[in-house]
C-alpha cells in the first residue's frame, strides 16, 4: 500500500512543496498555536514538514499532510516523541477554517487504524497541555482514555510555563474476535 490514506471526506497524503506556505501560515497563527509555547517561524515550519515526510518514507506511517476538497488542511498522524521514543503519539494540527467539522477525529481514527492494523502497535498515546480542551475532546471521541496519574510536566516546555503540565490519553489495540474488530472499536465509531 502506498503512503496515501483516505477517509470518507479526507485525504491523508505525503507532503509536497505546495504545502509549505499554508503550513507556515497555520503554524504562525497565534490562535492555532495557543497551546504551544510559541508560533513557529517559517524555517521551523518547513523543517517540521521535512521531518514529517521523512518519517512517512521511513516507516510507511507518520504525520500525513491533510487535505479537504483539494485544500491543505494541516496534518494528522503518528509520531514518536523525541523525549520518549518508546511511545507512539497520535496528533493533529488544523488551520482555523477546518475546526469544528470533525476532521481531526476522522483523520485521527484512520491514523489509529494504520497504527494498529498496519504497523502492529499495541498502544498509542496522545497528549496536550491541560488547557487544550478541544484536543482532549478529540482524544475522547476517538476512544482514548485518561488516567490523571499519567499526567506529566512536558520536558520540552520551560519549567513554570503555563503550558508545562500535560494530560496523557491512551488507547490499546482493539481486541479481535473472529477476524473482526470487536464492536465499538475504531471502525464503528463516528462523530455525531
Amino acid at each position: 500500500m502506498g503512503l496515501e490514506r483516505r477517509t470518507e471526506r479526507l485525504v491523508m497524503r505525503p507532503w509536497t512543496t505546495a504545502d509549505l506556505e499554508p503550513f507556515a501560515r497555520m503554524n504562525a497563527d497565534p490562535e492555532v498555536m495557543e497551546h504551544f509555547p510559541a508560533p513557529l517561524t517559517r524555517e521551523q515550519s518547513d523543517a517540521l514538514a521535512t521531518r514529517a515526510q521523512a518519517g512517512l518514507e521511513q516507516h510507511g506511517w507518520g504525520l500525513w499532510a491533510l487535505e479537504v476538497d483539494g485544500r491543505f488542511a494541516g496534518f494528522t498522524g503518528l509520531s514518536r516523541p523525541s523525549w520518549n521514543p518508546a511511545l507512539v503519539e497520535v496528533g493533529w494540527r488544523l488551520p482555523r477554517w477546518a475546526w469544528g467539522n470533525g476532521y481531526a477525529s476522522e483523520a485521527a481514527r484512520e491514523a489509529l487504524r494504520v497504527g494498529f492494523e498496519e504497523a502492529g502497535l499495541d498502544e498509542i498515546v496522545s497528549f496536550t497541555a491541560v488547557q487544550n480542551i478541544r484536543s482532549q475532546a478529540v482524544m475522547q471521541r476517538i476512544g482514548m482514555t485518561r488516567d490523571p496519574a499519567d499526567d506529566f510536566d512536558h520536558p520540552s516546555v520551560p519549567h513554570g510555563h503555563r503550558l508545562e503540565r500535560h494530560v496523557l490519553y491512551r488507547i490499546a489495540r482493539p481486541a479481535v474476535s473472529g477476524g473482526h474488530a470487536a464492536a465499538g472499536t475504531l471502525a464503528g465509531q463516528r462523530d455525531n
